[in-house]
């Protein structure tokens, strides 16, 4: 027995040098090429546009705080992390950062003392940014103008053993791309624009990070279109689902014209939907609706060529009975009774809401999404179209938790998810229970 229990000890001591020899091997050999000089507007200005197009400000930026100082907190599965400082400051941010060192944590996953950091930091995504993009970003993030902040990097809440770092070396060797290898290819899309799209959405958009459903290790299942999940959602971040970008006509993109794509970009809205959420909203906010119009044509176009995915949950087709039955005061469910009292003013009997105000419920993605807790979460907590430059006004639906108890919730919910001509599955009092409890989480923070 001695001797079996030794073998295992040697055993288990074998495969602790094998990982930690396979985390420290290094994946980084050689230097981002040239140098940045202080002085070159043009590139700092590229870089300006470069961080706005991937929503830096949204992660970097704590409310209250000074730009990039970093200190937002994170919820993760292991616990709460912080976003770093990338201010110019020379202790407690990158001012001291090379190019080279720069490019590590950009694209490789490695900060500049060695260590692996938390992919909540989209590098998967990031890898296919070019030489030239990076340079652009660090000449904008260390001579741009940005205010040096002293503020010191706050540690993780996440306990140990899980808050040691060199499993991450594993984990990025194992799901993350090598930057060294990975070149974007505009020459693999039939035209130019939906090859900036996909540079775009791949790349500095690093949209897949939350519209990407993530496997076993918490890894995005593919990072492009070769993965016929990429961008299907399947992740809820704070509380909110990310939505389908595919072409599926009822919980994704298909029944959306390029056009409306575009305007929920720039707006956070358009004809006859909205964005419900406070981590869209955010994109919206401090990322797309300052990119310029060829950018987010080519951000539509690229996304309107990704196919529906093979398993489609929900469907829609428009469908009057629902509408015709309450407009004759047939009010024959309790779902319906809730709907007619407290949401068809604004979405009217007919579901079809009021073009740029109040979304259309009849077919919206959002209500036929195969997870029902951005739905469930919206009649909980009610929510605020962000003000944008181009639609300022700040529109919102309340929300009616102190009206509702768990059941009417999952009722009412079930109700627009099977009426109006949406086909979708029933949401339950345990769902309704459960986006309650991350509600008041959320509140409490």
């Amino acid at each position: 027995m001695k001797k079996f229990f030794l073998t295992l000890i040697a055993l288990g001591v074998v495969v602790l040098v094998a990982a930690l020899a396979f985390a420290f091997w290094p994946t980084h050999t050689r230097a981002i090429a040239g140098d940045v000089p202080a002085d070159d507007k043009s590139l700092i200005e590229k870089g300006h546009y470069l961080a706005l197009a991937s929503d830096c400000t949204a992660c970097h930026s704590r409310p209250g705080g000074k730009p990039f100082e970093g200190g937002l907190p994170m919820a993760t599965p292991l616990g709460t992390i912080y976003s770093s400082n990338i201010t110019p400051d020379a202790d407690h941010g990158i001012g001291k950062y090379t190019l080279d060192q720069f490019d590590r944590a950009l694209r490789h996953g490695i900060a500049a003392d060695g260590s692996s950091l938390y992919p909540a930091m989209p590098f998967p995504s990031y890898a296919r940014l070019s030489d030239d993009d990076v340079r652009a970003l660090y000449a904008y993030f260390r001579h741009g103008g940005i205010e040096p902040s002293s503020r010191a990097n706050h540690g993780t809440a996440i306990p140990w053993p899980l808050s040691m770092r060199w499993p991450l070396a594993i984990w990025r060797k194992l799901f993350a791309p090598d930057a060294d290898s990975v070149v974007f290819d505009p020459k693999a899309y039939p035209d130019e624009k939906i090859a900036r799209g996909a540079y775009l959405v791949q790349g500095a958009g690093h949209c897949g990070s939350c519209h990407t459903p993530r496997g076993f290790a918490l890894q995005e299942r593919t990072l492009d279109e070769k993965g016929g999940s990429y961008l299907s959602g399947g992740q809820v971040i704070d509380g909110w689902y990310a939505v389908n970008l595919r072409g599926n006509t009822a919980d994704g993109l298909g029944r959306w014209s390029e056009q409306d794509i575009v305007d929920t970009l720039r707006t956070a809205r358009n004809a006859h939907s909205a964005v419900v959420g406070q981590p869209m909203a955010d994109v919206a906010v401090h990322s797309m609706q300052w990119l310029k119009d060829d950018d987010l044509h080519a951000i539509a176009a690229y996304l309107k060529t990704l196919p529906a995915t093979a398993d489609d949950p929900s469907r829609f087709a428009p469908d009057d009975t629902t509408a015709k039955a309450l407009q004759a005061g047939i009010n024959d469910s309790r779902g319906a009774e809730i709907y007619v009292d407290n949401c068809a003013a604004c979405h009217r009997t007919d579901a079809e809401g009021y073009a740029h105000v109040f979304p259309t419920i009849a077919g919206n993605p959002t209500v036929l999404a195969d997870d029902p807790t951005t739905l469930v979460r919206l009649i909980l907590g009610g929510s605020h179209l962000p003000s944008t430059e181009k639609a300022p006004s700040p529109l919102g639906m309340p929300g009616f938790a102190e009206r509702l108890s768990d059941a009417e919730v999952a009722q009412v919910a079930t109700f627009v998810r099977t009426g109006f001509g949406n086909h979708a599955s029933a949401v339950t009092e345990s769902q309704a229970a459960a986006a309650r409890t991350s509600l008041r989480k959320a509140e409490a923070h």
